[in-house]
């Protein structure tokens, strides 16, 4: 039985909208991973913003409790039914039905679809909730039903908001395997499991505690797939049920032991010594702690988390490194887990087909990562076992806080995953000495992720879309429309009625031609202009029409006509002199534009009043024709990486602004230099073909079909816009350009790594790319000048080879000091010679090698070059007897020539090049030298 398709299908049967699993990644600052099926919800339940139509929904959400405030990581292995990842079932009400009918249907699906016995179900109810207990007892004897406190069957969101009592329906699983003394319906024992918790949204909390009943009740309910679809199959265990096996065999078949369901296990327990059966239970725990991390590891890299240093890819890094753990105790040292990670793939792609169109890049991302740790491991485990035996003989217990630092910073060992060996053992940590070895180290940088932020967290946008709805974006094929007011928001997002000169604030316009930052293009910009506070007249309404039609290079020649709109920003309005009698009067910058709950809202400092119900006309800044331009050359690099490097890229992230485009993509390894070269030329080609635009409206399964990329965590509903530029098909509500040309050519500019398994490339095209070739071409004049060269190639060639011959002559100069002939005089060590092929410079440094080597010398050379000779002369421990200065320029004369200089070293030149004068010059030097020296 297909549980998670029967669920959905009955609920569906009673009125409820089918909702998608959201991503694991919430938009929610205040969640580290969506961790329950109301989530998607929250805004709804919280009055944030309205209840959908219709009014009841349900959902099979993917969750993670691995962080924050749910964290069921080091329960994960240890007990029958935690998972750091796991599905729930749920179906919910806003304000449409509430105690009765959430308990008939909940019911009806247990006993008619799932077929539980119904001698075997029990329920739970808050110890105040009268009205449950009757409903309830409409289905089952009384005798089963359990009052229970706050404790176990209250419910609530968090300290003040929506709240209410719960009601929890348990299964009996028989004393066979379950007599402890907990073992009693409402005991803490497992024979009495709980499938599913009905929460009856129905009081608000206040600050002060007090409950106050809510207007229109709303159900919440949850229920674990994982545990379902075991106790259907009979399995104790959620780990032992058809779900893992797939799983479970993979890790058999890597690790060469067997595995031991609970109910086998604990069947043959008489025929098994003692010993034996503890170390089965040791790996079996190990089973399946890797196997509920391979599922983890699995989804949260299908959906874009990437491992990392903080936030959640650090947490994605603990996970992973914890199922390494056990793998090595397994007796495992080389990189398994991506192999269990593609057997979930195949196991779950079914259901969720990213996985499999995923399954070689996740791969590859795990395998990697795995062997970074595996470089680790084995240093670490034994600083871990050497610090053990260290405690032993101390009979410590408390594992050294600074040890545990050690692992986490230098072996990369996450705290938990220490503290998880240490429970093993049933020993402890110095936390303290572990929190000031971490705050002793540069801080790190907080964990971070994408949230809305506490200002929007409190805004009225669900009084504006009760109002209003959610307003029209018209900014496809317009630049610029006559429009409404219909609110103005203060940086809180609180709704007030006007706007002062020079204050800032945000606009909700009727229609809007702002696109909001979404996809990666950066939100618009431009500029409000006043129409007054009369309707719009119909030869408006008609201009609008008629410019909606216009290409985007006809609506910039038809904005430049009326408007300085062309080579500058509308940013820089001094630069603009308008008419201040003009009805078209500039009354407000647009900053940004942005997305909030399906509200397009635009950030705005007004220049001048600014009123709710002004008629304004909304003007795009000529930024966006740049800006389009990068966000259509970023699908077609997307499109090349693709045909270059392999069908495994998957966008990892995307940035789009007017002079830039920043593509993040996985990819386990840098990219070559021709790999790049392949890519940017593919992408001009594309460019090159004057590919037209094409764009078409069809439903979501019509646009898979047709080849259709779709970018995991955006929201698409069931009609969707696929966007082609040549062999590039795209799901995307981005704007873009009309045809391929328009985006001019097309330059990587650099290409780096995010985080492992995940590249950047950063590029131009547009303006940018002209002002980009510009540069290098004007650097490329410069370098001309600098080498006095047109061939650019041929004077770094013969640059090259000068520097190879300077460096050459210089070590030839540097091995030549120790062979140079000298004689001793007094312990000075004593060098007159003429080199040969030697220049001045290169007879410095033999000089300067020559003091650095000896504690008293005294050294003159002669060098010969284009018709010139050079003396140089350096002396070291014996200034007071021979100064450089004074004989060089003794010697020089000799050559009719003339220099001096420091005590220590000196210079002169010689006008003769006769060898008979040089050898007189060399003769005279040693004799000064000898008669100073002693």
């Amino acid at each position: 039985m297909d549980i998670r398709a029967k669920y959905i299908e009955f609920f569906k049967s009673k009125g409820h909208k089918v909702y998608d699993s959201m991503p694991l990644v919430p938009d929610d600052a205040s969640l580290l991973f969506t961790n329950a099926g109301m989530v998607q919800f929250k805004d709804i339940f919280t009055g944030k913003i309205p209840a959908p139509s219709p009014n009841i929904a349900t959902s099979s959400q993917l969750c993670i409790r691995a962080g924050g405030k749910h964290n069921d990581l080091e329960n994960v292995g240890y007990t029958a039914r935690h998972h750091t990842l796991f599905e729930m079932l749920g179906n919910f009400s806003f304000g449409a039905y509430f105690k009765k009918e959430a308990i008939a249907y909940a019911w009806e699906f247990v006993t008619e679809i799932l077929g539980f016995d119904k001698s075997l179900l029990y329920v739970t109810i808050h110890e105040s909730d009268d009205e449950a207990f009757e409903l309830w007892c409409e289905h089952i004897e009384s005798s089963r039903i359990k009052r229970m406190g706050d404790k176990d069957n209250f419910w609530q969101m968090g300290d003040t908001g929506p709240c209410g009592p719960c009601s929890e329906i348990y299964v009996d699983q028989g004393a066979e395997f379950f007599h402890s003394e907990e073992d009693y319906f409402g005991g803490e024992g497992d024979r009495f499991l709980e499938i599913w918790n009905l929460v009856f949204m129905q009081y608000e909390r206040s600050a002060d505690g007090t409950l106050t009943p809510l207007p229109k009740p709303s159900i919440d309910t949850g229920m674990g797939l994982e545990r379902v679809i075991a106790l259907k199959e009979g399995e104790i265990n959620n780990f032992d049920s058809s779900l893992f096996a797939p799983i479970m065999q993979c890790i058999k078949e890597i690790t060469g032991k067997s595995y031991y369901r609970d109910s086998v296990l604990l069947k043959n327990t008489m025929g098994f010594a003692k010993d034996i059966i503890d170390s089965c239970k040791k790996d079996i725990a190990s089973f399946r702690v890797i196997a509920d991390h391979a599922r983890a590891v699995a989804f949260l890299l299908a959906q874009g988390v990437n491992f990392d240093k903080e936030g959640r890819g650090y947490v994605l890094r603990r996970i992973l490194r914890r199922a390494v753990r056990h793998g090595y105790l397994l007796g495992l040292r080389k990189a398994f887990l991506y192999e269990v990670v593609g057997v979930v793939c195949d196991s779950m792609g079914g259901h969720y087909s990213y996985l499999k169109e995923r399954k070689n890049a996740l791969q590859e991302q795990c395998r990697a990562e795995e062997e970074r740790f595996f470089e680790t491991i084995e240093s670490g485990m034994a600083l871990f076992q050497a610090e053990l035996d260290s405690m032993r003989q101390k009979n410590e217990k408390s594992f050294n806080g600074e040890i545990a630092f050690k692992l986490y910073d230098t072996y990369g060992f996450p705290l938990d995953l220490t503290q998880d060996m240490l429970r093993e053992l049933g020993l402890s940590i110095d936390l303290q000495g572990f929190e000031k070895c971490m705050q002793e180290q540069k801080e790190r940088s907080k964990a971070h992720w994408k949230g809305s932020g506490d200002s929007v967290k409190d805004g009225d946008f669900n009084a504006l879309l009760s109002e209003y709805g959610e307003n029209e974006f018209v900014g496809y094929e317009r630049i610029n429309t006559e429009s409404k007011i219909l609110a103005l928001l203060d940086s809180s997002f609180k709704r007030i009625e006007s706007l002062e000169a020079g204050q800032e604030g945000w606009v909700m316009l009727e229609d809007t031609p702002f696109y909001p930052e979404s996809g990666g293009p950066v939100g618009d910009k431009g500029v409000l202009f006043s129409l007054g506070h009369s309707v719009l007249s119909d030869k408006s309404r008609i201009a609008s029409a008629e410019a909606a039609a216009l290409t985007p290079s006809k609506l910039l020649a038809s904005a430049s006509q009326n408007h300085d709109f062309s080579s500058q920003s509308l940013e820089c309005q001094d630069s603009h002199k308008v008419d201040s009698s003009s009805p078209q009067n500039i009354i407000a910058k647009v900053l940004d534009t942005q997305k909030y709950f399906g509200l397009n809202l635009s950030k705005v400092v007004a220049t001048s009043m600014l009123k709710v119900g002004d008629l304004v006309k909304a003007q795009v800044d000529s930024s966006r024709f740049e800006i389009i331009k990068h966000h259509s050359a970023t699908h077609l690099l997307h499109y090349a990486l693709r045909q270059i490097l392999g069908s495994h890229i998957a966008q990892a992230g995307s940035l789009v602004e007017s002079n830039r485009l920043r593509f993040d993509f996985s990819h386990p390894k840098a990219l070559s230099v021709n790999e790049l070269e392949q890519i940017e030329a593919l992408v001009n080609e594309k460019i090159a073909e004057s590919c037209p635009q094409v764009c078409e409206t069809m439903g979501i399964e019509q646009a898979k079909a047709k080849g259709a990329m779709a970018l995991f965590g955006e929201k698409y509903g069931e009609s969707v816009r696929v966007i082609t530029l040549g062999d590039s098909i795209e799901l995307c509500g981005g704007i873009h350009i009309h045809n391929t040309a328009e985006i001019g050519s097309f330059y990587i500019v650099r290409e780096s790594s995010v985080s492992s398994g995940v590249r950047r490339i950063e590029a131009v095209c547009g303006k940018a790319a002209y002002h980009y070739g510009k540069a290098a071409l004007e650097s490329i004049k410069t370098l001309k000048e600098q080498l006095k060269a047109q061939d650019v190639l041929q004077g770094v060639a013969k640059l090259q080879n000068a520097l190879k011959e300077a460096r050459d002559n210089a070590n030839k100069a540097k091995q030549s000091v120790k062979s140079l002939d000298y004689e001793e005089v007094n312990g000075v060590k004593l060098i007159v010679l003429k080199l040969d092929s030697v220049e001045a410079k290169e007879a410095k440094d033999i000089i300067d090698r020559a003091k650095n080597e000896n504690e008293k010398v005294a050294i003159l050379l002669v060098t010969e070059s284009g018709g010139k000779v050079s003396l140089t002369a350096g002396v070291k421990g014996v200034e007071s007897k021979l100064k450089a200065g004074a004989w060089v320029k003794q010697v020089a004369q000799i050559l009719g020539g003339n220099g001096g200089g420091r005590d220590d070293f000196a210079t002169a030149g010689g006008k003769t090049t006769d060898s008979n004068a040089i050898k007189e010059a060399l003769d005279v030097a040693k004799r000064i030298a000898r008669e100073n020296l002693g």
